[in-house]
């Protein structure tokens, strides 16, 4: 059966359908990640999204229960050059996944890098491409989005009941790698729906802001929240929850041209120099600035890659330190500031 991803601006690319028929609207984008197509494709920072795998061969090592960052797929649609391995299209049919095979990925990757993000579909069967573009240009853009509320939990729920100190996950789509570093560090986790109030969260001993997908400038709520914390207990943001720190803090958003997703993305520490081979997938970047609370910057463009604001007790990293898929030169990152989250606690 044929495929087709057609992308806003009229480009057509041609492949074969191995996932579910249909078709699936929402941005294309694609990550350089070698590994991890299962991860990707269930992380929720990738609701909406349309993803384009730079690797060669996806597939080849098939799909377990445990590598899933959430319980189904948020990724609307897959696009690879081969889809290999046992299990891996199955899977993705099972679980109404639009997939692609036999795509000019590279070409793909050219055309997003020089064009952008944009608005696409991927469509698994017959269809009109005329059509189809008619549809996809009636479609909304990312910026501006608010995505947090469809992949939030509705209610709160104990990760770990046992441990030291608690930790409170505001999950803005939190990827179960990060609970589960969390718990390795031994702390007690409750994760909470994005809606939860400041004095709720501050009743712990730290509070962490998880990643997310879609636009921080619509999150206001959140935001505020954010702002309300500051101060009153530790608190460590990952990619969309550094995003929603930075705008508590009086620095902008804005969206990148292709953003960053893929798990060989260097970030240097300003201070020392030190580079870290860093997880990342997000579209959204805290707007450049050379103030001290700066401590990372991403090698491929001087985006802002970290946050520190040591006279709030706040934290924050664009990248994804519990990899999930990628390298595990963060990891560290959790288990320290839980520590200090530990201490801060001790000492009342």
């Amino acid at each position: 059966m044929r495929g087709l991803l057609v992308l806003e601006d009229g480009t057509v690319f041609r492949g074969e359908s191995v996932g579910a028929e249909g078709c699936a609207f929402g941005e294309a984008v694609f990550t350089t990640a070698m590994t991890g197509y299962q991860e990707v494709v269930t992380d929720p920072s990738y609701s909406e999204q349309l993803v384009t795998f730079t690797a060669p061969m996806v597939g080849v090592y098939g799909v377990a229960p445990g590598r899933c960052q959430s319980d189904h797929p948020h990724a609307r649609a897959v696009c690879m050059r081969e889809a290999r391995g046992p299990g891996w299209t199955a899977w993705l049919r099972e679980r109404g996944v639009v997939a692609l095979s036999g795509i000019d990925t590279r070409s793909v990757v050219l055309h997003l890098r020089d064009r952008g993000a944009m608005r696409a579909v991927a469509v698994g069967g017959d269809a009109s491409v005329a059509e189809s573009l008619a549809a996809v240009r009636g479609e909304p853009a990312m910026a501006g989005r608010a995505l947090v509320a469809e992949v939030s939990p509705r209610s709160p729920s104990v990760v770990a009941a046992e441990g030291a100190p608690r930790i409170a996950v505001l999950d803005l789509g939190c990827k179960r790698s990060i609970l589960d570093r969390l718990v390795h560090a031994g702390a007690a986790v409750t994760a909470f729906p994005h809606g939860t109030d400041a004095d709720s969260l501050a009743a712990h001993d730290g509070v962490l802001l998880s990643n997310g997908p879609g636009d921080p400038e619509p999150l206001r709520e959140e935001t505020a929240v954010v702002a309300e914390l500051l101060g009153r207990v530790p608190v460590l943001g990952i990619c969309l929850g550094h995003q929603l720190l930075a705008r508590a803090t009086g620095h902008e958003t804005y969206k990148l041209r292709f953003g960053h997703r893929g798990a060989n993305h260097p970030v240097a520490e300003r201070a020392t120099g030190r580079v870290l081979v860093t997880s990342q997938n997000h579209g959204f970047a805290v707007a450049p600035g050379e103030g001290r609370e700066v401590t990372h910057v991403s090698l491929y463009d001087g985006t802002v890659e970290a946050l520190d604001f040591p006279e709030l007790g706040a934290r924050s990293v664009q990248f994804h330190p519990e990899a999930g898929p990628g390298p595990h030169d963060a990891w560290p990152l959790i288990e320290r500031w839980v520590e200090e989250v530990r201490e801060h606690a001790a000492a009342g």
